[in-house]
């Protein structure tokens, strides 16, 4: 899909992960993003997952807020300040419509701490 990359700043950081969380991956491979909108980033070694399997081993990034709207794919390569962490796994709506957690398949658990993360700092997608 020829898109427009998506970009966010953090705006709350988590450092804790989890391996039994239970999130599930939702039968879609794309969300619309609306500027404005605080999603939930959560990183998984699960990288091997498809939509609808149940995800349990999760590491939290934190919240990240969109500057402006567009398509985020599974598949997506996500960069925080301009490295690439993962790519995008899927979507679990535990929480929508407050917000949505973003899974990001990674080489292992991460949290805001395992990779210096600031608030404010960037991430993108795409």
């Amino acid at each position: 899909m020829n898109k427009r990359q998506l970009a966010g700043l953090f705006v709350a950081l988590m450092t804790h992960s989890r391996t039994d969380r239970g999130m599930s991956l939702i039968d879609f491979r794309t969300r619309c993003i609306r500027a404005g909108d605080i999603h939930e980033m959560v990183s998984t070694d699960q990288s091997d997952a498809v939509l609808g399997d149940r995800i349990d081993r999760v590491g939290y990034l934190g919240f990240a807020e969109f500057t402006a709207g567009g398509v985020m794919e599974v598949g997506d390569p996500v960069r925080v300040a301009g490295t690439q962490i993962g790519r995008v796994l899927g979507f679990d709506d535990t929480h929508f419509p407050n917000h949505y957690n973003i899974l990001i398949a990674t080489d292992r658990l991460l949290t805001s701490e395992d990779i210096n993360l600031d608030v404010e700092c960037p991430i993108t997608f795409g």
